[in-house]
């Protein structure tokens, strides 16, 4: 799975920077987590798909009565493709809600800097109320 890391602010940062990220760090965290999880059953599905694939192409050869089971196992070689074809989606979904998570850490921990710098932001030591 591919790890959810964000900046940790100190208290009394720009707070419309701190409520974003706050607001935003559980749902990617949730959605990564998901999507985790889908691209695991999408490969169990995938590996399900193959070995009944090579079971019915097996089965065929060994039957005596001729059945025609290729229309199946194209049908199954096709549904493998899709599969497949959501899976790469999924990986790329998942790989902008990386980068979107990275771009929103980096953009609050730019914008604390940046009001450090100019005085309107004092960071405060816990010790102090």
């Amino acid at each position: 799975m591919a790890a959810v890391t964000m900046v940790e602010l100190s208290s009394g940062g720009d707070p419309v920077a701190e409520g974003l990220l706050e607001l935003i760090k559980p749902a990617i965290q949730q959605l990564d987590v998901h999507v985790h999880s889908v691209r695991e059953s999408q490969v169990e599905l995938r590996e399900h798909i193959d070995n009944l694939a090579t079971e019915l192409f097996r089965i065929n050869e060994h039957q005596k009565v001729a059945l025609d089971l290729d229309p199946y196992v194209k049908k199954l070689l096709n549904s493998r493709r899709r599969v497949v074809l959501v899976n790469n989606i999924l990986q790329n979904a998942q790989e902008r809600l990386r980068r979107l998570n990275h771009n929103v850490a980096k953009e609050t921990a730019r914008r604390k800097t940046m009001l450090e710098a100019s005085g309107v932001f004092t960071p405060r030591s816990p010790s102090r109320p």
